[in-house]
């Protein structure tokens, strides 16, 4: 994997485009400390900073394909690349080497913008055909590699990392309102859209196509729940059977790398499953593992990762984050991030990456998009409760409006009374910008297509809304890569295979909940693979220390920040609202449940901090 970078300018690059890429390409060296490649021609400079996993002696890039021709660069991981290099090599293809990214100039040689339909990995790339003078940008089915773009005059800039853009002096610094709003409104941000105006995040499942100066966004894949009503309890066997072949496929394909990998270990189902399957796959191999750990007792599932430890007989390594680990890593997590938060929790991941990459290391398993596809939230299980009658409080609230218009359906809920939050919210922001609210509202427009939810099973919508709102913008990105690759460290996500998914979305939702039990499939799979105290254990809800325990540590920064002379300076937030939240907050007998309640000064917060880390103006 690495970091992406470049500049296309239909009527020709300027000495500007020419000097900034290599300052472009350093603004994200992070992401690929090993070494640097460019192509530059009239119209286009491409750049990449390489990670070297797959190839290290041969793989630097950019690659060709078509006599030089075509040209691409990619932040990419391709699990099946040796069936598709075999394929082309069949056809006539040339390698000069055994990278895994060569495939992506020769599948677009073959395949034109049908390039990205056989891909299995985690990718972003960029692909320049110099006789038609096309780029063409894409994004993996899922997310989980991140792609920004933005106009600059007649052409456009693109990046793995938003930082990257902001070096162009074209490109302006401020803040964007509606981006701000979805954090208030949904779990985070929604691709395209991002914290900075102007610059769009390429949306999971799609290709940008830029010919003529004139971008077009093109969408190859999205999650695909039935309409038709799924087999319940006699495919049962089969289905997890299927469920299993398919995960450790996964699994076995992101073993595949020239480098050790590891394995995150946090004490739930999810890694763990990861953490045995990768055992049994390869029992000889010494396996590193890695794990946070908590000087609070109530958070800490030290006990759960030794039990994992000791199955797999892995070497393990852990850290323990105490309370002034929050505070002294606050900012580089809404650097690294790109955007402002609503929990902490980022900073225990990037202590994580960082104790990878002290060992050495550099790729590591993840558990991450189990909860999504399987049904591991407490939404899911409400669902049913309301179906059965047991739970009438949510139908009470009565904004079918609302619903209709994000969700294509009155009666589903998703969250949150959305009418209501948007009045609480508005309190919030500055007189200037409630005035204003309706030109930047998240709820004018819906961030999902209807036509994906249209028909589906209340649990199937759920998902679907959770693999679009929750995952890919938010714990794939500020809460993973982002935080993972400020450490120079590749985090890979089995449950996210396209063979693991299309299993998930064939199994019926009375067996995902069966006995009103959340993620009963994959605890069932976590039957052949781990002992009982593992995968009969219930779900535990980590949360990091939120912006009441930072104001009872007193810090001057965090006092300085939500001061109201800055508040009112800054003009996004109100400065009477925010000094209210303090005191509320500061009260040591104030308890914010953040599992179902929104934590504002940590919003307010990391948004001033994002403004004054990027020198973002107000709009």
């Amino acid at each position: 994997m690495c970091g992406i970078a470049g500049i296309y300018r239909p009527s020709g690059l300027t000495g500007t485009d020419r000097a900034v890429l290599p300052f472009m390409l350093d603004a994200i060296r992070h992401r690929g400390p090993d070494e640097e490649g460019q192509f530059i021609a009239d119209q286009v400079a491409l750049g990449c900073r390489r990670l070297s996993i797959i190839d290290i002696a041969d793989g630097q890039q950019p690659k060709f394909a078509a006599d030089g021709g075509i040209v691409s660069v990619a932040n990419a991981e391709i699990y099946n690349h040796d069936a598709l290099r075999a394929n082309l090599v069949g056809q006539g293809a040339h390698f000069g080497s055994r990278c895994d990214v060569e495939v992506i100039p020769h599948l677009y040689a073959r395949d034109g913008l049908d390039l990205a339909r056989d891909l299995n990995g985690q990718f972003a790339f960029a692909v320049y055909d110099t006789k038609r003078d096309r780029l063409v940008l894409g994004r993996d089915q899922t997310g989980i590699a991140p792609l920004f773009w933005a106009r600059a005059g007649n052409g456009i800039l693109f990046g793995s990392e938003i930082k990257a853009l902001l070096v162009h002096p074209e490109i302006m610094r401020q803040l964007d309102l509606t981006g701000l709003d979805q954090i208030l409104t949904y779990p985070g941000l929604v691709s395209p859209r991002t914290m900075f105006q102007g610059v769009q995040a390429l949306r999971p499942g799609h290709l940008l196509v830029i010919e003529g100066g004139s971008p077009r966004e093109v969408k190859y894949w999205d999650y695909d729940f039935p309409t038709a009503p799924v087999p319940g309890g006699a495919e049962e066997v089969a289905l997890l059977d299927e469920l299993d072949v398919a995960l450790r496929g996964s699994v076995a394909r992101r073993l595949v790398a020239d480098v050790p990998v590891g394995v995150y270990v946090s004490g739930g189902l999810d890694s763990a499953l990861i953490a045995a399957i990768a055992h049994q796959i390869a029992p000889d191999t010494a396996r590193h593992s890695f794990s946070i750990t908590f000087p609070n007792r109530t958070i800490n599932e030290a006990p759960w990762q030794a039990l994992v430890c000791d199955q797999i007989g892995s070497i393990h390594h852990e850290v323990s984050f105490g309370e002034d680990d929050v505070l002294q890593n606050l900012r580089q997590i809404v650097v690294s991030g790109e955007t402002a938060l609503k929990e902490s929790y980022n900073a225990c991941t990037l202590v994580l990456a960082r104790l990878v990459a002290a060992e050495g290391m550099r790729v590591v398993l993840t558990g991450e998009g189990a909860d999504e596809l399987f049904g591991g939230y407490v939404g899911y299980r409400l669902d049913l409760e309301r179906r059965l009658g047991l739970c009438e409080d949510i139908e009470e609230i009565m904004e079918a409006e609302t619903r209709t218009r994000l969700w294509g359906d009155g009666e589903f809920f998703y969250e949150r009374d959305y009418v209501a939050n948007a009045d609480l919210t508005g309190a919030l922001l500055s007189d200037a910008l409630l005035e204003r609210r309706a030109e930047f509202s998240a709820l004018s427009t819906s961030p999902v297509d209807h036509a994906q939810l249209v028909g589906r099973d209340s649990f199937h919508k759920r998902s679907y809304l959770d693999l679009k709102l929750r995952l890919p913008d938010h714990l794939l990105a500020d809460h993973s890569d982002r935080v993972a690759y400020c450490a120079s460290v590749e985090a890979r996500y089995p449950f996210l295979d396209p063979h693991v998914i299309d299993v998930a979305r064939r199994i019926s939702p009375s067996l995902m909940l069966k006995g009103g039990e959340e993620k009963y499939m994959l605890k069932a799979l976590g039957a052949r693979y781990l002992p009982p105290e593992l995968w009969q254990r219930r779900k535990f809800s980590f949360v990091a220390q939120g912006s009441p325990q930072l104001l009872r540590r007193g810090q001057d920064w965090v006092m300085d920040l939500l001061a109201p002379e800055t508040i009112q300076r800054r003009g996004v937030f109100n400065p009477d609202t925010v000094e209210r939240l303090r005191a509320q907050y500061e009260n040591p007998n104030f308890d914010l449940n953040q599992t179902f309640e929104d934590d504002y000064l940590m919003i307010v917060l990391t948004t001033e901090l994002l403004m004054d880390a990027f020198e973002l103006s107000a709009a």
